[in-house]
């Protein structure tokens, strides 16, 4: 029997913009620290709302550059159990003691929990994770940073055009980190920046990765990069609705058992992954991928786990990773993908095994 071609979960695309502007670079012999950066950390800040964005050549690197900018070496930093290892990676890569608290019922950080680690610890940063698109609780975080007076450090790196109310993520906090790797809602194929509204924050990153008076990192991205970002970045809202209008497809469509993601009142969420749960995962993740659709599992480790890191308990967390798993929703996906995943998933949780059996 003939397969349909796999049904990919991440599928970047690029257009003449993005040829042009490349040619361009190419013409010029400008291939690094020129026009193309510069416009697209203008533009990018604009979109944010933001005083200053610095791009760098990783999601990680900029989470690291931003705890150095806040000076976390030997201070306490807490992080959710849920979310790619980069995000604890930074705070050890930047000399901090990162704690993990649990998630809630929207896979981000449990705001009631990290009340009981702030009176606990004491932090220096939280970092609140924007996992799947999906925006964290930032009044309830806000709110407990203007009482106990902790930076805010912002992961939006699944997050790209998400939102909080009325504002963008990555406006949010004192600080935010964004990747632009290829599997991102913003894809330059790797990259990252920091995004902040304040301007002594904004100098203390700059030290990091300005080369003079301070030691520093080189950590640029290529005029290549930069110009497909600054091409992507006029497509990410459209691209988001079409990802959103996907989301709601699946949400109609699939029933069962399968738990699919809640957005939170008040947030906008972009859906970077459309993550759903199961308590029978593994068999529906193998009956999907026999029909060739691109299905993964994010994530089968908690970051404490991970890397034996502090932590306090993490029941939502624990049962989560065991039933998560994450099927295509980019914005490329055609109608009739999304009836062939649709018609899939219902054939798939109809063949799963009861839980009891």
């Amino acid at each position: 029997m003939l397969l349909n071609p796999m049904i990919k979960i991440i599928e970047p695309r690029f257009f003449e913009e993005e040829k042009s502007i490349i040619l361009d670079i190419l013409e010029s012999g400008q291939i690094t620290r020129g026009k193309w950066t510069s416009l697209f950390q203008e533009e990018f800040a604009k979109y944010l709302g933001v005083e200053k964005v610095y791009t760098v050549c990783s999601g990680t690197v900029a989470l690291f550059i931003a705890l150095k900018a806040l000076g976390v070496e030997g201070e306490r930093v807490v992080v959710p159990a849920m979310s790619f290892m980069a995000t604890i990676d930074a705070v050890y890569l930047a000399g901090g003691i990162p704690v993990v608290v649990d998630v809630d019922q929207y896979y981000t950080m449990d705001v009631n929990q990290l009340e009981d680690a702030v009176k606990r610890y004491r932090p220096k940063v939280v970092i609140p994770v924007h996992l799947y698109g999906q925006t964290a609780d930032m009044d309830g975080v806000m709110y407990l940073s203007e009482k106990y007076g902790f930076y805010v450090l912002e992961d939006a790196a699944q997050a790209h055009g998400a939102q909080w109310k009325d504002k963008k993520v990555g406006s949010i906090g004192h600080i935010s980190a964004f990747s632009f790797y290829a599997s991102k809602n913003l894809p330059m194929g790797e990259g990252g920046a920091i995004a902040t509204k304040d301007k002594k924050l904004a100098q203390e990153v700059k030290k990091w990765i300005d080369f003079g008076d301070h030691p520093a990192f080189n950590v640029r991205i290529t005029e290549f990069q930069a110009g497909i970002g600054y091409a992507q970045l006029k497509r990410l809202d459209k691209n988001n609705l079409r990802r959103r209008e996907i989301a709601y497809r699946y949400m109609r469509s699939l029933n069962g058992d399968l738990i699919h993601p809640a957005e939170r009142d008040g947030a906008f969420h972009v859906y970077h992954l459309y993550t759903l749960r199961h308590p029978q995962r593994e068999s529906i993740v193998s009956a999907l991928k026999e029909k060739n659709i691109d299905v993964r599992v994010y994530y089968t480790y908690l970051l404490h786990e991970l890397r034996g890191a502090e932590h306090l308990p993490t029941p939502n967390a624990e049962k989560f990773r065991k039933e998560v798993f994450s099927i295509p929703v980019h914005a490329y996906l055609s109608d009739e993908d999304v009836e062939f995943i649709v018609d899939a998933l219902l054939s798939a949780v109809e063949l799963a095994p009861h839980p009891l059996c």
